[in-house]
């Protein structure tokens, strides 16, 4: 009877994605993820509304924000590269060390009012969030293929645990540390990232093998042409902008209708319980239905959340369209990271995953840079308006792309 009960138990968890079977460098690499993206989320809750505060022009508010996904932008193609040559544990390392400077660089900038500062801060926490991105590809390498959807759900996944912590530790944190404002938040980030450099310094991460460093690479020209390719970055970028920018303009449209700081933070709660909790499943998914069908599926949550934003700017307006942007970014970003791993070869991996996330994070740039402009001269309802035309693309060319490497295949 206890044999059939542990049984159950472990189907159960299966269920949900959670595979006991799976290496401890994955488990590992979820904590640590999970210890990041409560950094981020706790980033989200603040940085606008202090850019706000500093910024001689409100327009600026998401500069800080913009400066953020720029240094993560310029992050992911070195970081790729310092990986494929020292390794994963010596590239998070100084990723993490990178994350303590700019979240005491943000402290010192908040204490003297310093709009500039404060941006410089946000651009070496972009850094460091843009070398975390590699967690999920260090998951990935970490097991064998038939388990990869799996792992990276669960790395994933350690985004519930942020989206719990996240906004309780804005909240907190503020309470804590009064004056100046939010700055208590940022003396819990480099608390955060210093846990998460003490968990890298003892997670098993193997060395690169001789093949992924001195292999032999096809040129980024015949990369390009690869149908599977250019639906994983298509995907993946275009999902990620659309809801960055309408997650970055939130904070500051329900400020602007009235609700108070505690309302905003229990919206991003729930829309990033939407972004994560979903990995439990979404592993399960992609293996039943594959990656193109769940792409699409999250595609149309997006644009079902553009919509939601049309009924009013009333509190359950937010929440539900932040909920549905949020698991609509879940099966975008998962269902684009699983087909990218089937990509390339090892040699090709740092420069094809570098790539994909300069330009997956370089729509995220643009999306947080847009978002205080379009707020600013649009309003929020219009804005999400806005986002339907880049969606309507998304699934045209996943769904071109996919088509196309059906006829190849034939062929």
């Amino acid at each position: 009877m206890r044999y059939q009960l542990n049984q159950d138990a472990i189907v159960a968890l299966q269920f949900f994605g959670i595979n006991l079977m799976l290496p401890l460098a994955v488990w590992g690499l979820a904590f640590g993820q999970a210890l990041l993206v409560t950094g981020s989320i706790l980033l989200i809750s603040v940085v606008a509304l202090i850019g706000h505060q500093l910024a001689s022009d409100s327009s600026l508010a998401t500069l800080p924000v913009a400066i953020q996904f720029i240094g993560l932008m310029a992050a992911t193609l070195p970081a790729a590269q310092l990986m494929r040559i020292f390794g994963r544990k010596i590239g998070f390392s100084l990723g993490n060390s990178v994350g303590i400077g700019g979240g005491i660089l943000a402290c010192v900038a908040i204490n003297q009012e310093s709009f500039t500062l404060f941006c410089m801060g946000n651009l070496l926490l972009g850094v460091a969030i843009g070398v975390g991105q590699q967690y999920r590809f260090a998951a990935s390498e970490a097991c064998l293929p038939p388990d990869r959807p799996r792992a990276i759900s669960l790395v994933m996944a350690g985004g519930v645990v942020a989206a719990i912590l996240g906004p309780n530790l804005a909240i907190w944190s503020n309470h804590f540390w009064p004056t100046p404002p939010f700055l208590g938040a940022f003396i819990v980030l480099v608390i955060l990232y210093g846990i998460n450099l003490l968990l890298i310094a003892v997670l098993p991460l193997p060395p690169p093998n001789t093949e992924e460093r001195s292999g032999s690479t096809r040129p980024y020209k015949q990369l390009l042409r690869t149908p599977k390719l250019i639906t994983a970055v298509a995907a993946g970028a275009i999902g990620y902008g659309v809801m960055i920018l309408v997650m970055t303009a939130t904070p500051l449209a329900m400020h602007e209708h009235h609700h108070d700081f505690s309302a905003t933070a229990r919206v991003i709660q729930w829309h990033v319980l939407g972004m994560f909790l979903p990995s439990f499943i979404t592993g399960r998914l992609i293996s039943r239905w594959g990656e193109i069908a769940i792409i699409q599926c999250g595609a149309t949550l997006l644009a079902i959340s553009a919509l939601i934003a049309q009924i009013g700017p009333g509190y359950w307006e937010f929440w539900c369209a932040l909920v549905a942007l949020g698991i609509g970014w879940n099966f975008t970003f998962i269902g684009a990271t699983s087909l990218l791993t089937a990509t390339y070869q090892p040699a090709e991996k740092a420069k094809v995953q570098g790539m994909n996330d300069f330009l997956v994070f370089g729509f995220s740039a643009a999306g947080s840079l847009l978002a205080g402009q379009m707020h600013t001269h649009l309003g929020w309802q219009t804005l999400n308006l806005g986002m339907i035309p880049a969606i309507a693309l998304t699934m045209l060319l996943v769904w071109y792309s996919s088509r196309t490497n059906k006829l190849s295949s034939i062929k």
